[in-house]
């Protein structure tokens, strides 16, 4: 039984953790780095057909962005998550690959015109559509067994809507093992999901650590301040730009105005408009609303059982189509526009950026956490200038931070949730977080709850029946280079189609002879057909 980090190792984003427990392959998440890269990541070490189980413990993109590129290349197993987390990524996954489709198409015109190589895209809809279909939706609080080898539990992270932690009990020959996934963990007291709960009990912990340098400060009246900053932003004649996630910030924001708005903390303009300039955004409201009874925190229930909507009011406004959304920079009167993605990466907002960024009346406010190297990261370093759509633009609006507000536990909330855990963990690992965050964190478990803690890197593998780590990744950082998108050319798709082939007739050992033989037979007739 072995443990082998590939993502989100001293890194952020892209977070993906391989499992072998006697012949069972399952990967914990399988997501897309954002942003820079620092560290070499593996790959996945056997074939993609060979993964039995994919275990989610959310819909964001840096944790299942790439479940449509491992179907692409031959995965046709079980993925586990809960039903919010299953309807998210139904909604995302298509997002993703429509984003991926989009840029190969502009990158190919480019490369037609300079007579360079056509690319293709990481994968397409159809892999996004494909993989959607093997998902199993899952309960909080329900023991799953998978196979004899497995079962699983999820548990409320408190992060996003559906999001969680995962207990796995393992067992290989008669070794038995139990690990806990923290996934993303909320840092509470956040509006409409409910606080994360805490898990007893694992041999080994897995835990994030976006925030494990930091404490939070005592969390300011959110609406309050949004009022504030409208009211400035407005008295000048600007717009107030927001850069937000599609799924949890977006609702949250939605969360405030609406309580701005009821509770009249903006009695200058008390009729402003807020527009949501995101497909996506409007698709995962439409999925909070669906989850109400299994994810809503209390307060947010209370209003909905006095028949109050709690992400709308009075002066929303949608943009769906491309029309609706060009149309909102010809309107003069000042207005908030809430617009993806939350890292300024890709989407719309690098329209409204545009429009935006060279007027000195206008605010362009941060309220999600910003990857080095994105462009959100570099407004909020003070950037004067950037580039967009191949323009430069100066840089003149209120760049402004809303301070306190987070998807993630700062470091004292981490603390406590690994000590809820207890005194049985062998080894804590410490991973999603910025590179000398982790060492500082694993660190700070060791001095202060007396368990023995690691940051491991990409490639890292540890046997979970000795707690011996029996292979190093690399510790090499990687040379940074300007950033493309990552492609996949049709023959890297035939290969992969090949390996599907040979894990297919590996696993079929055993079956009846007739079978066997009929499918060798189609397999020489079709090589027979390609050499001629």
């Amino acid at each position: 039984m072995k443990l082998e980090f590939l993502g989100a190792a001293h890194e952020v984003t892209g977070s993906c953790h391989y499992v072998k427990l006697g012949d069972v392959h399952l990967l914990v998440d399988c997501g897309m780095e954002q942003g820079a890269d620092l560290y070499e990541n593996q790959e996945i070490p056997v074939n993609p057909a060979e993964i039995d189980y994919v275990l989610v413990t959310h819909a964001h993109i840096d944790h299942s962005g790439l479940l449509p590129l491992i179907y692409s290349h031959g995965f046709r197993g079980k993925i586990y998550a809960t039903r919010a987390t299953m309807e998210l990524c139904n909604i995302m996954l298509k997002d993703s690959a429509h984003i991926q489709m989009f840029e190969a198409e502009w990158k190919n015109r480019k490369a037609q015109r300079a007579g360079k190589p056509l690319v293709e895209p990481m994968y397409n809809m159809d892999d996004a559509i494909g993989v959607l279909e093997h998902f199993i939706p899952c309960e909080y609080g329900e023991i799953i067994t998978l196979c004899p080898e497995v079962s699983i539990r999820f548990t409320d992270a408190g992060h996003l809507l559906g999001s969680s932690s995962i207990e796995i009990w393992g067992t290989e020959k008669e070794e038995k093992v139990k690990l806990l996934f923290s996934g993303d963990i909320g840092h509470g007291n956040k509006p409409l999901i409910r606080d994360p709960q805490y898990v007893r009990g694992a041999d080994y912990v897995i835990v994030e650590s976006t925030y494990g340098d930091r404490l939070h400060k005592n969390p300011p009246d959110y609406a309050v301040e949004l009022a504030s900053v409208c009211r400035e932003t407005f008295a000048r004649g600007g717009n107030l730009v927001i850069p937000a996630f599609s799924v949890g910030r977006t609702q949250e924001m939605l969360y405030f105005f609406r309580k701005i708005k009821t509770e009249g903390l903006l009695p200058e303009c008390p009729d402003f408009e807020v527009y949501i300039d995101s497909p996506l955004a409007v698709e995962a409201t439409n999925v909070f609303h669906k989850n109400v009874r299994e994810c809503f925190d209390q307060e947010a229930l209370d209003l909905v059982r006095k028949g109050k909507n709690p992400i709308r009011f009075p002066g929303l406004k949608v943009a769906v189509t491309s029309d609706e959304s060009k149309m909102i920079n010809f309107i003069e009167e000042p207005k908030v526009i809430i617009s993806a993605s939350g890292m300024c990466e890709a989407g719309r907002i690098r329209h409204h950026l545009k429009h935006n960024l060279w007027r000195s009346d206008s605010t362009i406010l941060f309220v999600g956490y910003q990857v080095p190297g994105t462009l959100g990261n570099l407004l909020l370093g003070g950037a004067r200038e950037v580039k967009l759509f191949g323009e430069s633009i100066e840089v003149h609006a209120q760049i402004k931070n809303l301070a306190g507000i987070s998807g993630h536990a700062d470091q004292q909330h981490l603390l406590e949730w690994v000590r809820a855990v207890g005194d049985t963990p062998k080894r804590v690992f410490v991973v999603h977080g910025e590179d000398q965050v982790c060492d500082a964190f694993a660190a700070l478990i060791t001095k202060e709850l007396g368990l023995p803690a690691t940051a491991p890197y990409s490639g890292d593998i540890y046997n979970l029946a000795t707690n011996v780590c029996i292979a190093q990744g690399s510790r090499e950082r990687k040379v940074q280079k300007a950033k493309e998108g990552r492609v996949s050319t049709v023959f890297t798709r035939l290969l992969a189609a090949a390996e599907r082939l040979l894990a297919l007739i590996r696993k079929s050992e055993g079956r009846p002879n007739k079978e066997l033989g009929r499918l060798a037979d189609q397999i020489n007739s079709m090589c027979d057909k390609w050499e001629e």
